[in-house]
């Protein structure tokens, strides 16, 4: 199982939104995370800044499955006006990832 992190920015009149809307998760989402393997996920704040981390087997397949549900386009489009823009993610990257560089288990 791999783990996974990446990272994005609440725009700062919004963090009480994000908040809320995050103690409410659809059920119908939560259940389509579990589905595609993602497991142990957790967002963190720190001022604006996002932390998003997670265990899954295969990101990138899990993603596509995320993105094809409908479920999942009417919470990003909930999501979206929340967010401040990031700077572009690698070649190949959905998000601005972020690489392990320590574990200890």
């Amino acid at each position: 199982m791999a783990r996974v992190a990446f990272r994005l920015r609440v725009r700062p009149e919004r963090i009480a939104e994000y908040e809320e809307a995050h103690r409410k998760v659809w059920p119908e989402l939560l259940q389509l995370l579990k589905e595609v393997g993602i497991s142990e996920y957790s967002i963190f704040r720190s001022g604006t800044d996002l932390f998003f981390y997670m265990h899954v087997d295969d990101f990138e397949r899990a993603w596509s499955r995320i993105d094809a549900s409908p479920v999942n386009r009417r919470w990003q489009a909930q999501m979206a006006p929340l967010f401040e823009p990031m700077p572009d993610p690698a070649p190949g990257e959905r998000f601005p990832m972020m690489r392990e560089v320590f574990y200890l288990e």
